[in-house]
């Protein structure tokens, strides 16, 4: 008896190998310092070299932690992934200006600028420094929930995170923008006040002063503030990928009809959405862009999951790589 034993990556293991094709290319074109490629190329050589290797350990034994290491591992990489965008986008000007200038013209001040001073409140700053801190945890609690649940749930809902994740990043890297926290303490506030928005070019490739938000008394707003001050880069303002993946995910709670993982959730969203303005993380602009985008998609990643999915795709040589089926056992 011969075992023709396949390896099956995962829809979102074949996602992240394109996201990393992707991303390679575009830093091979920016051209950065030798040592910034060096050290970008080595993450994804040896991502996907774990992907790669976890896939066939899974094809011999089809343990159930060896398939949720798999999906951990991409999802665990988020954090990689996007102060990385920081790492590639600094060879692009910064575009924030663009963004605080309509915020002017649409609203004739900044409500980045305006709504703490409106509201500096200790409860109403704890609450939404909660929804802020939350967002992690709604991915992490929502991914896992679905797991355990229903796999067949599971596994598109995982994809299209990710999926959205990649898309935000994209655009992170070729419309680099770092938010009100950063731009307004790298043009000042009084140029602020006046509704003045100057081209910073490439100063935050130099420069990553955040700016200093509240009286971080309470015990939610210290954790966002340490949180930032740590993890934070001048990147990823627009759209929100805040308002887009909770979004998201709200979206496909309710459709997938978990009304009691959504009521458990929805406050803590609503929150979030606020927060992502009240901290200055974000312009208005960006949170209705990431609201927007959400949906949007989530279509193109429903479309696309089911074209990686499809039990043959690609020439012969590679339809062990996209097989859906399980290997086969064949009697000689």
């Amino acid at each position: 008896m011969t075992i023709n034993r396949s390896v099956r990556f995962f829809a979102v293991e074949k996602l992240t190998f394109i996201y990393i094709l992707i991303t390679t290319l575009i830093i091979l074109l920016l051209k950065p310092d030798f040592q910034v490629i060096k050290d970008l190329l080595r993450v994804r050589l040896l991502l996907a070299s774990v992907i790669v290797f976890l896939a066939y350990f899974n094809s011999i034994k089809n343990w159930w932690a060896i398939r949720f290491a798999r999906f951990a591992i991409i999802g665990g990489m988020l954090v990689y992934w996007y102060p990385e965008t920081f790492d590639i986008n600094r060879m692009i000007p910064n575009c924030d200006h663009l963004l605080a200038g309509m915020e002017q013209f649409i609203f004739g001040f900044q409500p980045a600028l305006v709504f703490m001073q409106h509201f500096p409140q200790h409860l109403i700053g704890e609450v939404l420094n909660l929804g802020y801190l939350s967002y992690y945890p709604i991915i992490g609690g929502t991914s896992l929930y679905f797991y355990v649940k229903n796999k067949k749930i599971f596994e598109p809902f995982f994809f299209i995170v990710m999926f959205s994740f990649f898309c935000y990043y994209l655009i992170y890297i070729v419309f680099p923008t770092a938010g009100p926290q950063y731009y307004f303490q790298a043009i000042g506030l009084d140029q602020v006040g006046t509704g003045i928005f100057p081209k910073l070019g490439f100063y935050f490739d130099k420069h990553q002063e955040l700016l200093s938000v509240g009286n971080h008394s309470g015990y939610f707003s210290q954790m966002v503030h340490n949180t930032q001050q740590v993890g934070e880069r001048p990147t990823a303002a627009f759209p929100s990928s805040h308002v887009g993946i909770s979004t998201l995910i709200m979206f496909m709670i309710i459709k997938n009809r978990q009304y009691f993982l959504m009521a458990f959730i929805l406050p803590l969203y609503t929150a979030l959405v606020v927060a992502t303005v009240y901290i200055q993380a974000h312009y208005v602009i960006d949170v209705i862009a990431g609201f927007t985008t959400a949906f949007t998609f989530y279509f193109l990643g429903s479309m696309v999951y089911s074209l990686f999915t499809r039990r043959f795709l690609g020439i012969p040589e590679l339809t062990a790589i996209f097989m859906k089926e399980p290997a086969k056992v064949r009697n000689t």
